[in-house]
C-alpha cells in the first residue's frame, strides 16, 4: 500500500502553528528585530553606542585616509601607462617646472577639492582600474591608438565642470589683463565676455595633442559636453548638474 507524501508530514501539537506556518515565521521575524533593536543583556547600551561611535571613527578615519591615499601623484603613476606616458610628458610643461615654483600635480588637476565630488570622481576611476588590469593600454602603441578617447574624454568632463579643476588656481576674476601679453589678455576677455571656460583653448596644456586633435578640437568648440554612457558617468552628470544648480541658487 502506498503512502501519500502528505501522511508523513510533521503534525503540530494541538493548539500550536504549523511548522512553516506564516505564524511561525512572523514570531521568527519579530524576534530577530527585537535583538536586532534591543540592548543587550551582557553589555549596557551606553557601552554598545560608545563602541559603535569608536567603531565608526576608525572607518570614517580609514576611509578617508585611503582615498587620501589615492589622490597624490605618487600613487597615480604607480601604473607604468600613466608613469611611461602622459607622466612623461607633464614634465615638459610649466605646470611641473617655473620660475615661481608651483607645481600642479596629477590630482591637482584631475581630481575635485570638494569632498563630494571627489568621492564620485574616485567611483568612476573604478573604470580605469578595469582598464588597467586588462591591458587596454599597456603598452606605448596601445596608449597612442586610445590617446584622441582619452583626450576627448576628459575635455568633455572639463568642459561639463566649468574647467573646476583649472580655476583653483586660475580665476578670471583674479587676472589682472593689463599685465598679460596682448594675445592672451583678448582671450580672456572674450572668453569672460562668452562664458568660455579654460578647456576651450588650453588643450594639450600638460600633455601631448593626439593625432586628429585639431579636428576634434573644432567639432568641441561651441558645443555643450556630450552625455556620458554608462551607469557612473550618467550618475556623475546628475550629480554634476544639481551641484550647479545649487552653486547657481
Amino acid at each position: 500500500m502506498s503512502v501519500d507524501d502528505n501522511d508523513m508530514a510533521p503534525v503540530a501539537p494541538e493548539g500550536q502553528p504549523e511548522p512553516d506556518s506564516p505564524r511561525r515565521r512572523q514570531g521568527r521575524i519579530a524576534r530577530t528585530w527585537r535583538a536586532l533593536w534591543s540592548p543587550s543583556a551582557k553589555y549596557t547600551l551606553g557601552g554598545l553606542m560608545f563602541v559603535g561611535f569608536v567603531l565608526g571613527v576608525i572607518f570614517w578615519g580609514g576611509f578617508n585616509w585611503s582615498m587620501e591615499l589615492s589622490n597624490t601623484e605618487t600613487f597615480c603613476i604607480s601604473c607604468h601607462e600613466m608613469e611611461q606616458n602622459v607622466f612623461r610628458e607633464y614634465q615638459q610643461t610649466a605646470h611641473y617646472t617655473n620660475p615661481t615654483g608651483v607645481r600642479a600635480t596629477c590630482p591637482d588637476c584631475h581630481v575635485p577639492k570638494e569632498w563630494f565630488h571627489k568621492v564620485v570622481r574616485k567611483v568612476r576611476a573604478t573604470a580605469e582600474l578595469y582598464h588597467h588590469f586588462m591591458g587596454t593600454v599597456s603598452t606605448a602603441e596601445k596608449f597612442d591608438a586610445k590617446r584622441l578617447v582619452l583626450a576627448k574624454s576628459v575635455w568633455n568632463t572639463m568642459k561639463s565642470t566649468d574647467s573646476r579643476e583649472c580655476r583653483n588656481c586660475h580665476n578670471f576674476e583674479y587676472m589682472d589683463f593689463s599685465t598679460q601679453e596682448p594675445r592672451s589678455s583678448k582671450a580672456h576677455e572674450e572668453a569672460l565676455t562668452k562664458g568660455g571656460t579654460c578647456i576651450d583653448c588650453h588643450k594639450g596644456i600638460a600633455h601631448r595633442l593626439p593625432a586628429g586633435a585639431k579636428d576634434a578640437a573644432k567639432e568641441f568648440e561651441g558645443h555643450k559636453p556630450t552625455a556620458s554612457s554608462g551607469i557612473l558617468n550618467k550618475l556623475y552628470a546628475f550629480v554634476t548638474a544639481v551641484a550647479a544648480e545649487r552653486e547657481g541658487e
